[in-house]
């Protein structure tokens, strides 16, 4: 197979990513372009820079598409709290009630808010994102601040919403404003 440089890998790259309907990893692009997944971590900040919206997940690159879909959606930020052995537990409560985990949210001392993207919906996302964190000796962002997060968190209405708060508020999880 032939390396595809540059320009053009980027835009098949790009035009990959916006026929997706489901994350590509860059081990993936890496393979489809013949070259090192460090040239796609490149090739993924150049088009970045150049305004792509282009979002990196723990199951691989999305292209951010407009979805009404996704725009319907009930949205909620709460804010939770737990050792990191229990990220598993937590996130799969979230998820069993058919919601779904766009992000982590951290507050740093030096940098203010960090926002990692999550976006696991499923039993199986969540494992193959601790799966991700364990094989690479990575870190929760939540050990930055002594288990102290937010989540914005996605479901079809307020009612999943109100369930998916009630069962991680029973499991200890849950910050509330009354404590």
């Amino acid at each position: 197979m032939e390396k595809i440089l540059g320009d053009k890998r980027r835009e098949v790259i790009l035009e990959w990513l916006k026929n997706e309907n489901r994350p590509i990893t860059g081990g993936e692009l890496a393979s489809r372009t013949n070259v090192s997944r460090q040239v796609i971590v490149q090739d993924i900040s150049l088009l970045k820079a150049l305004g792509e919206p282009i979002l990196a997940t723990s199951q691989g690159y999305m292209y951010l598409k407009e979805r009404t879909n996704e725009a319907k959606k009930a949205k909620r930020l709460i804010a939770c709290k737990h050792a990191p052995e229990k990220t598993k537990e937590e996130l799969n409560i979230i998820v069993d009630y058919g919601a779904t985990v766009k992000d982590v949210i951290v507050e740093h001392p030096v940098y203010g808010d960090l926002t990692a993207s999550i976006m696991v919906s499923n039993r199986k996302e969540v494992d193959e994102f601790i799966k991700k964190i364990e094989t690479t000796n990575a870190s929760y962002l939540s050990e930055l601040t002594n288990g102290i997060h937010l989540h914005t968190i996605l479901a079809d209405n307020e009612k999943t919403l109100n369930e998916v708060c009630a069962a991680l508020d029973q499991a200890g999880f849950l910050i509330r404003d009354d404590h």
